[in-house]
């Protein structure tokens, strides 16, 4: 990434946290994902945002980084040199080959640095994926079994991942002897340098293939529709998720399968809200009801319960169903429901009730419809006499 502040490529400060820093590469790296965005370029962007966390989430590797412009401090391969673009060949490394700062040091250096190298032969586990899905308020709430399907890179039937024709297995590469790079050297300004280049071979893998299995054509991999039951907690709410595990694709070398992330999106209740494990109900009733008081039956998740209604109840006034909410994920028992009353005014009253209202008004002392009514509400006065 030549040129380019890390700063600016997670987005923060040269003042911020390491909370900061964080929270910038969570975002960033879900956004830029090249599982969940397949947009051109997403996949060169999240590598390099994940090189800036390398450095910038690292204590020691930012305060050499904010001092000298490198990682590696005034002997690394930026210090005082205009950084990693002014070596020649750097562009064509292959980002790095995922392995670090180490493996940086190791490109430019021949490993003479003692930079670490990865084993290609190594087990490597899957990739993750996610799956998105939606449930009902309900269902979120009391949990379910389901099942779901997806497409996966899994471990081909035919060849078990080695990539091999039956009968035959992978050979040592002979060009990298097995290693999956290869030493190249190169004239620069600052004199003959040697570099460590991907094998063009075996590509990496420090494995040749001489008969290639017919279903995977040597990957070792073929694409599945695969189908897994999952069983949802009772009491997930919307944006949380879950894992399976070794439900992602298939690894390399007998590493084992990546996980499946399932991210939960919960449609809203026509009836309810909820925050968390309290559900939350708007209830309507009458001047009366709450002028005198009165049992009520309200709905929650759990079904209809009665609620009493105390005598001088006020408008926006909360009760609280102890339990009566979502079931809380690590135990516990359940959330409470809470219920807020609103009084309803009457758009349209019958002469009986406007009767004894104005009765009621009387024995309070209000002066109300005192001849002040306009035309039609003395027309319906008269009416009504």
């Amino acid at each position: 990434m030549a040129g380019k502040d890390y700063y600016e490529v997670l987005g923060v400060g040269k003042d911020a946290s390491q909370a900061d820093i964080k929270k910038a590469y969570r975002k960033l790296s879900k956004q830029y994902h090249p599982d969940i965005n397949k947009a051109p370029g997403a996949e060169e962007k999240f590598k390099e945002i994940t090189e800036a966390y390398e450095v910038l989430g690292d204590e020691q590797k930012r305060a050499n980084y904010d001092q000298y412009g490198s990682a590696d401090g005034p002997q690394g391969f930026g210090g005082g040199a205009g950084g990693a673009g002014g070596f020649g060949g750097f562009g064509d490394a292959g980002g790095f080959g995922g392995g670090g700062f180490e493996d940086i040091f190791s490109q430019f250096f021949g490993g003479g640095g003692g930079g670490a190298r990865r084993n290609p032969n190594a087990p490597q586990p899957g990739r993750d994926l996610q799956y998105q899905m939606t449930l009902k308020f309900e269902e979120a709430i009391f949990g379910k079994k389901t099942k779901i399907k997806y497409n996966r890179e899994a471990q081909c039937h035919t060849c078990h991942g080695s990539g091999a024709k039956p009968g035959t297995t992978p050979e040592t590469c002979h060009n990298c002897g097995g290693s999956g790079y290869v030493m190249s050297e190169t004239n620069t300004p600052l004199g003959r340098m040697r570099s460590q280049q991907v094998c063009p071979v075996c590509q990496g893998t420090g494995k040749e293939i001489k008969e290639k299995c017919p279903t995977c054509g040597g990957s070792g991999h073929e694409e599945e529709r695969h189908e897994v039951e999952v069983n949802i907690p009772a009491g997930v709410d919307d944006g949380q998720q879950m894992r399976l595990q070794n439900q992602g694709e298939a690894g390399q070398n007998g590493g084992p399968y990546g996980d499946l992330f399932i991210i939960f999106s919960v449609q809203p209740s026509k009836v309810f809200q909820r925050n968390g494990a309290d559900i939350y109900l708007d209830k309507d009733i009458s001047f009366t009801q709450a002028a005198l008081g009165d049992e009520i039956k309200v709905q929650t998740v759990h079904g209809d319960v009665s609620l009493k209604i105390p005598a001088g109840t006020q408008t926006g006034s909360t009760f609280r169903l102890k339990g009566k909410g979502a079931p809380r994920l690590r135990g516990n028992g359940n959330g409470d429901q809470r219920v807020t009353v609103k009084i309803v005014t009457p758009k349209n009253l019958n002469k009986a009730q406007r009767t004894a209202l104005k009765a009621y008004a009387e024995a309070s002392g209000e002066q109300v419809g005192s001849g002040k009514g306009n035309f039609f509400d003395k027309m319906k006065d008269a009416f009504d006499n």
